[in-house]
């Protein structure tokens, strides 16, 4: 379900005025302010003041959020009957076993919000969901996404690479811009914008890249040629790989955690890098990696610390669930 004008449901507790809008101000009372009866969008507390309503409306209907996440709603009505309802900002998925509960928090939703029901959940923020019921397993794959980001950046018709990162890309400050003429080539390039684009995908559906971005994303504020070569070759690895996706019911429902570090990999500063992968159900849930914030003097202390990482997560996994 998607909410409509979302933040203009917002009840505000406080007095807040604003300017009279552009095109509505009233002859002789120019120097008069508008007093806010509802929030706004623009507003600072406009996105905090939605989910306060929102969740006082979860409340009325006997769902209480989860500790691990306050955007997660449950009511449990037996071993076997529940409903959980995820909001995004203004988005909402709603899953159950039993249909005629989930049809009835939605009618009670429609009372205190403007709702648009778009029934059974095949795409959510970019995120395509494929359902095998037969063999009772779920797919998530952002292809479409990864298409409109190589041709945005017109890499559609790259020749394809086999690796999200080569081995030749050993990255560093080394490469960034020291002439006048390298410094004004690279302002052309939208490197910025691709590597938030790959991020996205990352962060989603695709924890094979997640070492690949985390590396060139570290050059962000000042990028050279060798650095925009990583990212097409990124890009170039999508292009094959674009219809992977993310599969889930094929295992058995237990979380498994996986981790690793290599040994003073960032040729900069000399810090390791922290990797994890949490899995459930057959597919990968949760999956980080990430340069350590101090400098490991043994590779002992490097797996130390990335395994400390990845037990935070699992920990704060085990008791979301």
């Amino acid at each position: 379900m998607d909410v409509k004008t979302a933040f203009l449901h917002g009840d505000l507790d406080k007095e807040i005025y604003m300017e009279q809008p552009e095109g509505f101000v009233l002859k002789g009372k120019e120097d008069y302010v508008c007093k806010l009866k509802k929030s706004l969008y623009g507003l600072k507390q406009a996105p905090r003041q939605l989910y306060k309503k929102f969740e006082s409306v979860m409340g009325e209907q006997g769902y209480r959020k989860t500790t691990s996440d306050h955007y997660v709603f449950v009511q449990k009505f037996s071993d076997d009957d529940f409903v959980i309802l995820l909001l995004y900002v203004d988005d909402i998925l709603i899953v159950g076993r039993n249909v005629s509960r989930i049809d009835n928090l939605k009618k009670q939703l429609s009372k205190s919000f403007a709702m648009k029901d778009l029934g059974p959940v095949k795409r959510i923020l970019g995120i395509r969901i494929e359902r095998d019921r037969a063999s009772k397993k779920l797919c998530m794959l952002q292809e479409q996404y990864i298409e409109k980001v190589l041709a945005r950046f017109n890499m559609s018709k790259a020749k394809v690479v086999s690796s999200p990162l080569a081995s030749h890309f050993k990255l560093s400050s080394r490469h960034i811009p020291s002439t006048d003429k390298e410094k004004e080539d690279m302002r052309r390039v939208p490197y910025a914008s691709a590597v938030g684009s790959l991020m996205y995908a990352m962060v989603c559906t695709r924890p094979d890249i997640a070492y690949a971005v985390g590396v060139v994303s570290r050059f962000l504020s000042n990028p050279g040629r060798h650095h925009w070569e990583a990212v097409k070759w990124i890009m170039r690895y999508l292009r094959g790989t674009s219809k992977l996706k993310l599969t889930f019911g094929s295992g058995k429902p237990i979380l498994v955690g996986y981790i690793d570090s290599d040994m003073v990999g960032d040729v900069d500063n000399r810090r390791s890098t922290s990797g994890y992968l949490m899995t459930f159900s057959g597919g990968a849930v949760s999956w980080q990696s990430r340069l350590q914030k101090c400098v490991a003097l043994s590779t002992t202390e490097a797996e130390y610390i990335a395994a400390a990482e990845a037990c935070k997560e699992l920990l704060w996994m085990k008791c979301f669930m």
